[in-house]
């Protein structure tokens, strides 16, 4: 554990410390000449007692402020009551902090990869939605972005699917056959392009 820089003027220490004797001398002045009777000496008295308690408060807060000491987890400290060692926590707090960024880091690749391809695929049954595409993928996207402003892999895949269905749009009016074979051939590339994204 990395030591404590406690910063604390012993002068200003010095100095609140000299306030409460003062504080309590008042108190012990005002107590000798109380007059139960008379309503100044009680009020004067009660206002002594909480200047003092003031005092004490400010030497304290001076003292051990809130934010030197450090945040001792309760854990920590059954291992050491158990006689254990405290390494042994630190080693496995560690390792439950890699394996939960591990496990974190997996889940963001794969959202990732089901974003690429499901933007990919989208794009390809609607290339209308092209530029809604590439707006979400934007918004989602940490990585970085190309000059379209989605990753480019992503680019390059709804580009070629644009120009795919586009092709197949051409090829409507040259027959059937030929319109098959053309869609065939768009539905492959367009799965052989979302296996690509996702691996």
């Amino acid at each position: 554990m990395a030591p404590i820089d406690n910063k604390v003027d012993h002068d200003v220490v010095e100095q609140q410390l000299k306030d409460i004797i003062q504080d309590l001398y008042q108190i012990m002045v005002q107590v000798s000449t109380y007059d139960s009777m008379g309503r100044p000496s009680k009020d004067v008295l009660s206002n002594e007692i909480k200047t003092l308690s003031r005092s004490l408060n400010t030497l304290h807060t001076t003292a051990a402020p809130p934010h030197v000491l450090p945040s001792v987890p309760p854990e920590l400290l059954e291992y050491v009551e158990n006689g254990r060692n405290p390494d042994i926590y630190t080693r496995e707090f560690v390792e439950l902090v890699r394996r939960g960024n591990q496990l974190m880091a997996g889940k963001m690749r794969g959202f990732g990869a089901f974003r690429d391809v499901l933007a990919h695929n989208v794009a390809a049954a609607m290339p209308e939605l092209r530029d809604d595409v590439a707006r979400v993928v934007e918004a989602t996207s940490g990585g970085e972005m190309g000059a379209t402003g989605i990753p480019p892999h992503v680019a390059a895949a709804v580009n070629g699917t644009a120009a795919a269905a586009a092709n197949a749009t051409q090829q409507t009016g040259r027959g059937g056959s030929s319109n098959d074979a053309t869609g065939e051939r768009a539905a492959t590339a367009t799965a052989d392009g979302a296996r690509t994204t996702a691996g």
